[in-house]
């Protein structure tokens, strides 16, 4: 029978194929069709004595069932994936075989009994189990063919819907919402007669951290102990807020205490480790000085050694703050902490170690503290989540980390020169030990960069640097730059070496890894705001030459009268391109070298396969010619020219400069000579006429 049955159903493959080759001839989705797996069935059996009952299979990767029904009939029926056969029986016990076919020709077999009873089932005996918002129920039943189960959060919807199940199958269901629930489940054989059973469950998501009392799903029963009485309730201060009101009773134990939430503890670990060991909580006091205990301990083994415990002293009274719990320093005589032990039950004792008088606390928001903060560093953006940004303001500077005046999807520090403030107020930036790593200063590369938003124009900002380990001993340089513009954002370029005056020079053999910034130096405060943010080394200019990156010293060195200035991109405001000017009556050799002129930081990487170099160039007309020299800066003799026309006016257009084939009369390129500048001439071999060009983006090909 079985042979007959496969040769039938590939006969049949076979047939639908040949039938649609025309259209579809591939296939070879058949070797790699899933097998028949997870096989299932689901029986419904008729209230009204007939027997009759429906067969639905179900199962993976299945395409039709062989539906054998374990009583005399001796000739199974085939149906296709998805549907149902009926069948009546006669009373009594049947073993309903399933067979399901694969897309491959290959079977897997299933057998789940089959009780057909007219009699009321009996003995219904049902397991259920809570866990959070999610209910287990399975039940037995003698006589009983399947149950139907209602969850009792539908009963609004008419009719009401249930799950089907078979004896002994676990149904799972999820709640939407916390609240109580009556289950039902309703056992049936093939009579009239049916037996129930109901249930009145309570279903919530265990406690776990954070703790904000806001989730309404969340069971916030709290285990009071020693005289402690807790009550969820609304915030003193923030009647949208829900915090734990806690009443220390008069006469409550000196040790009275409320564990947070119930015996159970918390739905996963603490996660406390070797290098984060610290909580907070927020606390609302009625006075300043008390003692809050907070202890961390094992729900299944408390009291008994695995738990760590410390101490914090409120410091003020009638508001809100948060404590910091460092299980690092445990209160003398208790458990140190130990990062192998299980920590997930917490309580919390006000005011320990006096007996209760009544007195009433407020907390909120139980929750690991933040992991240890990098100490802050070059570059100093604001927007690291990682990184610490404490400021120490002096003088009677007041800063604040903030978001920008012109886009709140940045963060910036505001430093409000207060008033009365000293004229030399300042702000260290970061914490007294200054940067991770030293400011990377060398003889060449002597600046440093900060965007300043200012109230006027004309504000002398300072910018100090300093070894922090010795401050204000002479090891220090600082420099002067006054704002140009009021109420905008501006990039300040600080050059170590021109050191203000009477103040030490600049000496790269000193280690500076200490900042300060001083606004309106040498005023005494009035109570103005300042904003800063992007505070950058400058490193020596280097390929590639882009005067959009923060970190370069966009410095070039004109000559021959040329006029430079960085400026907005003419096609995109967003960008910064440098503007370059010849002037009227300039030279005809009137040019720019890329930086100072010691040029780049590493010699010009051209070798006898990469010969090129390239400039966008944004030039007022076309045909224009533009010379790129390269050169070494300690023997100007050793030099390589390009000459190449302009194409396009008042576009963007990319120049390319091959130094394999110089400027007829130049010298050739030479491969064992070092060429570390660069320089630009624009309108080569003209007279100047007050023509403008813009350029960025050197590079080599």
């Amino acid at each position: 029978m079985k042979i007959i049955k496969q040769i039938t159903f590939f006969i049949m493959l076979i047939a639908v194929v040949s039938a649609c080759k025309k259209a579809f001839t591939d296939t070879s989705f058949v070797s790699t069709a899933a097998t028949a797996s997870n096989l299932s069935v689901m029986f419904n059996i008729t209230q009204d004595n007939t027997g009759l009952v429906t067969i639905t299979p179900n199962g993976a990767g299945a395409v039709s069932y062989d539906v054998y029904f374990g009583d005399t009939t001796t000739i199974p029926v085939s149906i296709r994936a998805g549907a149902s056969v009926q069948h009546i029986y006669k009373e009594g016990n049947y073993q309903v075989k399933i067979v399901g076919h694969d897309l491959k020709g290959g079977t897997t077999t299933f057998t789940q009994p089959l009780v057909v009873s007219f009699i009321a089932p009996q003995n219904l005996q049902v397991n259920l189990t809570t866990s959070n918002l999610t209910v287990n129920v399975s039940a037995t039943a003698k006589y009983a063919t399947f149950f139907k189960i209602y969850f009792g959060d539908s009963t609004n919807v008419t009719p009401e819907p249930y799950t089907s199940a078979l004896p002994g199958q676990v149904i799972t269901h999820n709640y939407l919402n916390a609240g109580t629930y009556v289950v039902k489940v309703i056992a049936l054989s093939g009579g009239s007669e049916t037996t129930q059973y109901t249930d009145t469950i309570q279903v919530s998501k265990q406690i776990d951290l954070p703790v904000t009392f806001e989730d309404p799903n969340t069971n916030y029963t709290m285990s009071d102990f020693g005289g402690d009485a807790s009550t969820l309730t609304v915030d003193p201060v923030n009647s949208n807020n829900h915090v734990m009101k806690v009443v220390k009773t008069a006469g409550a134990q000196t040790w009275a205490g409320t564990t947070i939430g119930t015996s159970l503890g918390f739905a996963n670990p603490i996660p406390l480790t070797n290098s984060n060991k610290k909580m907070t909580v927020m606390v609302y006091s009625p006075a300043a000085g008390l003692d809050i205990k907070l202890k961390v301990d094992n729900h299944s083994n408390p009291n008994n050694g695995l738990s760590v415990e410390t101490d914090v002293l409120t410091t003020v009274a009638n508001q809100w703050e948060m404590l910091t719990f460092d299980f690092s320093n445990p209160a003398p005589g208790t458990p140190a902490f130990n990062p192998s032990n299980t920590y997930d039950l917490a309580s919390i004792f006000f005011d320990f170690g006096n007996p209760g008088t009544g007195s009433t606390f407020y907390f909120d928001d139980l929750k690991m503290a933040p992991a240890s903060l990098a100490q802050i560093n070059l570059p100093v953006t604001f927007e690291s989540t990682t990184v610490d940004y404490t400021m120490t303001d002096f003088g009677g500077n007041a800063s604040v980390l903030t978001t920008d005046p012109l886009n709140n999807a940045n963060h910036v520090m505001q430093s409000t020169k207060t008033v009365g403030a000293q004229i030399w107020a300042g702000t260290t930036i970061g914490t007294t030990a200054g940067f991770a790593q030293k400011i990377p200063f060398t003889s060449v590369a002597t600046k440093m960069s900060v965007k300043v938003y200012s109230p006027a124009a004309g504000l002398d900002i300072k910018l100090k640097v300093d070894n922090h380990t010795n401050p204000n001993n002479g090891l220090s340089v600082e420099t002067d730059v006054p704002t140009t513009v009021a109420n905008q954002w501006e990039r300040l370029i600080f050059d170590f070496s021109n050191p203000a005056s009477g103040t030490p020079a600049f000496n790269p053999s000193n280690t500076y890894d200490l900042a300060s910034i001083f606004f309106d130096f040498g005023n005494p405060g009035s109570g103005s705001v300042f904003y800063w943010d992007e505070v950058h080394f400058l490193a020596q200019m280097n390929l590639p030459v882009d005067f959009n990156n923060p970190d370069m010293d966009p410095t070039v060195t004109d000559f021959g009268n040329n006029s430079s200035v960085l400026s907005p991109d003419p096609a995109n405001t967003g960008l910064w391109v440098m503007k370059t000017t010849k002037p009227a009556g300039a030279q005809t050799w009137a040019g720019t070298t890329m930086g100072t002129p010691v040029g780049f930081a590493t010699p010009i990487p051209l070798s006898t396969t990469r010969t090129k170099m390239t400039v966008q160039v944004y030039s007022p007309a076309a045909g224009i010619p533009v010379l790129l020299k390269v050169e070494d800066h300690n023997n100007g003799n050793n030099y390589v020219q390009v000459l190449v026309n302009t194409t396009l006016a008042n576009q963007w257009e990319t120049l390319t400069f091959d130094f394999s084939q110089p400027q007829a009369g130049t010298p050739a390129w030479s491969a064992s000579n070092t060429y570390d500048k660069c320089s630009i001439f624009f309108d080569f071999n003209n007279a100047g006429s007050s023509k403008t060009f813009y350029w960025n983006n050197v590079n080599l090909q």
